[in-house]
């Protein structure tokens, strides 16, 4: 736990989503959790859901009209996901950096450590999504958890979190800020 006063820079937000084909198989769901965990995200907020395709497509509208778009928007509504709120100081490019290349085979070659390198399957069924600029993972993150609000969490839940008066709730799957009351462990 960091003391007040010790508190690290201010936190951005990215939004994660762990693709229908690593949901299918626990343990490949199971090892990209234990990634965001391992490199020290805070998970702000997570769920469980699963897109149809008109919600796909819309997710996805900026690629309309590209060839994989339709392939893209199928796939996405194959199956369940879990969609991330991440936080961490680079939570942007450090979770990019962590899934490595989109195309799955360039991925297996230049950084074959990289989520994407490990669990992908097809530039398609390439295991995660994240965000790639701050526009993007606030409008990412609205339409996956409307909501949430963003510039709330800032002033209220951000400054407890990056200054480390935080727990891991496990059950839920989400960093906690402790409450008042609660006893933080020293």
């Amino acid at each position: 736990m960091a003391a007040a006063g010790r508190c690290a820079r201010p936190l951005q937000l990215t939004l994660a989503l762990l693709k229908p084909d690593a949901v299918a198989h626990p343990l490949v769901l199971e090892a990209v959790h234990e990634v965001i965990l391992s490199n020290r995200f805070l998970i702000v907020r997570a769920k469980e859901l699963r897109c149809g395709r008109e919600e796909s497509g819309r997710f996805y509208r900026e690629h309309a009209g590209r060839f994989f778009y339709q392939r893209l928007v199928e796939f996405m509504a194959s199956g369940p996901m879990w969609a991330y709120i991440l936080a961490h100081e680079n939570a942007i490019s450090l979770w990019r950096t962590l899934m490595g290349p989109t195309k799955v085979f360039r991925a297996r070659h230049s950084v074959p450590d990289s989520i994407r390198g490990a669990y992908g399957l097809t530039d398609t069924r390439n295991t995660t999504h994240g965000s790639d600029s701050p526009a993007s993972a606030s409008r990412e993150i609205a339409f996956f958890f409307p909501e949430f609000n963003e510039e709330l969490w800032y002033q209220q839940e951000e400054p407890h979190l990056r200054c480390g008066q935080v727990y891991y709730n496990a059950e839920e799957r989400v960093h906690c800020v402790f409450k008042d009351e609660e006893t933080e462990l020293t």
